[in-house]
């Protein structure tokens, strides 16, 4: 099982999916969303001086 695959069920239709916990783990973090989450802290705080 892989995250991509509650991807291909949403597209498919799914209003309602059965994950493990592994699997929404992988879902929870991904390489983008953290250098997107520490590229907005750097710009918040260049924004508030800091």
């Amino acid at each position: 099982r892989h995250p991509l695959h509650v991807v291909e069920a949403a597209r498919a239709g799914a209003h309602i999916a059965t994950i493990p916990a592994d699997v929404l783990a992988k879902m929870w973090n991904h390489p983008l969303t953290d250098a997107g989450i520490k590229k907005f802290r750097e710009d918040f705080a260049k924004a508030e001086g800091k």
